[in-house]
């Protein structure tokens, strides 16, 4: 930088600014865009977590759930990963962080895997990798509506009823903060019960009408799409937190840098100018 010509350092400044007014401007419509996330991310939260922890509750109360949708009660073949990423980059590590996740519980499982990609993110990297795209969802995950998750989830309760797939796995980001998202693996099916310690209610004779197999052929398809709901929307909330944040540390890095040009610019010009003026010197000493 000390041999450039201030020229030089005056379009870096230039180029520099640019960047940081987009970013900034990045920054901004992130920040908007999080605080409608997050008001629907509350909002569903609740009512997903009441359906989904009643169902819960019926599995552990009951003990007449169908052995096919229980842990244990058949051969691990062959597993489906649903992955949940963005369509858009510019958000620091929430989509490599995802694929990392996916891919190490991948590599440890010994069951053939095939993906349903929720995003063009993972799709792009899981296709280009060599996996089975089982298939693919391109919406923006904000724009995913509750119809749309059960257009998701009914292939894929169709093929595990079949015994086409062995085993459903919902990998996506958790929202902790808006300054904090983690990436999180959840097993959808088959179903793992809580231990007994996890429910404080008593044991109750349970009926079902017209049978078992009716009620819980109902309330299997219900649950996935709710967690599978749940995770969209979260991931869409975590999605926009992490690109804010993301911004947010490039606008400041170009600020950094903007400080750093100008003080070199001062550099330069000075030297220039002390240059200067020792010729004129130098050529009024020779004229004596």
């Amino acid at each position: 930088m000390a041999t450039c010509s201030t020229g030089d350092i005056k379009r870096r400044i230039k180029s520099v600014t640019s960047t940081e007014h987009i970013t900034n401007a990045m920054k901004l419509v992130s920040a908007s865009k999080l605080r409608k996330a997050k008001s629907t991310f509350e909002k569903t939260q609740k009512s997903i977590d009441y359906v989904v922890e009643s169902i819960r509750e019926i599995f552990n109360a009951s003990k007449e759930v169908p052995e096919r949708y229980l842990q244990g009660k058949r051969e691990i073949k062959n597993t489906c990963y649903i992955i949940i990423t963005s369509n858009r980059g510019l958000c620091g590590g929430f989509n490599s962080n995802i694929i990392r996740l996916a891919e190490s519980e991948m590599q440890k499982s010994e069951s053939n895997s095939s993906v349903i990609a929720i995003g063009s993110r993972g799709r792009d990297h899981f296709a280009r990798n060599g996996f089975n795209i089982e298939s693919e969802y391109l919406l923006p995950p904000e724009d995913i509506s509750f119809l749309e998750t059960h257009i998701i989830s009914k292939p894929l309760i169709y093929k595990y009823e079949n015994e086409e797939i062995d085993e459903i796995k919902l990998v996506y980001t958790s929202f902790a903060s808006s300054l904090e998202q983690r990436p999180k693996i959840v097993q959808l099916l088959p179903f793992e019960p809580c231990d007994n310690d996890s429910f404080t209610a008593k044991e109750r004779e349970v009926e079902y009408e017209p049978s078992v197999d009716e009620v819980f052929n109902y309330l299997i398809p219900k649950y996935v799409e709710m967690k599978i709901f749940g995770a969209i929307v979260e991931s869409a909330t975590c999605e926009h937190a992490a690109r804010r944040i993301a911004m947010e540390n490039a606008t400041d890095n170009a600020r950094e840098m903007l400080q750093e040009l100008n003080l070199f610019y001062n550099r330069a010009r000075q030297a220039a100018i002390t240059n200067e003026i020792s010729e004129i010197v130098g050529g009024a000493e020779a004229l004596k």
